[in-house]
């Protein structure tokens, strides 16, 4: 609608909490960093973009990978073939919050539980642009040596604070700043700033239009839309795919009734979470 696109055009560039470690990095390494800045027609066509790549519509996965859609494009048009990202980290060396406040023993069957089913869009999105993406902290060596690491030293406390990737953290304790070592975690949602889209999207979709949209859904797809942001890239899906079927009829998400993948906490396709 119009008073849709009014909305979007008045929407401000998507900044993240990254910006200012990156610049604080940057200075203090003395490399050449580049600012994308990305105004809202940038994320509209990243979010096309991503859902045709991807083919989902789980909300988290596209609202994350659109940062990778928009970087690797970036860099794509500066004539970069070959980039080399941290994926990964947070999977081999407890990275996440969830992780750090469980005990040892949890912490040991999440990690191997996370290793079996981890993947990474970004390397989808890097091969339908046509470039190599190179991911170190998945090395087969790299993880075989995470595995004899004790616990210990992937999650400990510094100040009475306690730290995933401990011993990422202590590798470069002498060269990077402490303010970007001891810095916590926090989503790439946030990081980048896209985690903006929940409220764009909440303002843009009117509660009747939702209403009315997610029951006709419902009704005609037998799928359940959770939010305004996936009513949106749900819309966009189904102009492109239709949700494969089950092949097992076992294991399927109750929103979407696509299968699961085993040991998976979330539905792939629509992003249910805890499933």
């Amino acid at each position: 609608s119009s008073a849709a696109s009014d909305v979007y055009k008045r929407q401000k560039d998507f900044v993240g909490t990254d910006l200012a470690y990156s610049q604080i990095t940057a200075k203090h390494l003395g490399i050449n960093l580049k600012l994308k800045y990305a105004e809202i027609n940038d994320v509209l066509n990243a979010i096309t973009e991503t859902v045709k790549i991807l083919k989902n519509f789980n909300d988290i996965e596209i609202r994350n990978s659109i940062v990778s859609y928009l970087y690797l494009s970036e860099l794509k048009e500066n004539n970069v073939s070959t980039v080399i990202t941290g994926d990964g980290a947070d999977e081999i060396f407890a990275g996440y919050n969830f992780l750090i406040q469980k005990d040892h023993t949890e912490i040991k069957k999440e990690l191997k539980r996370m290793r079996e089913i981890m993947h990474f869009p970004s390397q989808k999105i890097a091969n339908e642009l046509g470039m190599s993406i190179e991911m170190p902290f998945i090395d087969e060596n790299i993880i075989k040596m995470a595995e004899t690491l004790p616990i210990d030293s992937l999650v400990n406390k510094k100040d009475g604070i306690t730290f995933g990737k401990w011993i990422l953290r202590k590798a470069f304790e002498n060269d990077l700043p402490s303010s970007v070592i001891w810095r916590k975690k926090t989503p790439m949602q946030d990081g980048s700033g896209t985690v903006g889209l929940i409220k764009m999207f909440d303002s843009v979709i009117t509660d009747d239009i939702f209403k009315e949209k997610t029951k006709k859904i419902k009704s005609e797809d037998n799928v359940t839309i959770r939010t305004k942001e996936s009513l949106h890239y749900y819309e966009f899906y189904k102009e492109n795919f239709k949700i494969p079927e089950s092949t097992n009829g076992k294991n399927q998400c109750s929103d979407c009734n696509t299968d699961i993948v085993s040991n998976s906490k979330f539905c792939g396709m629509c992003g249910r979470f805890p499933i």
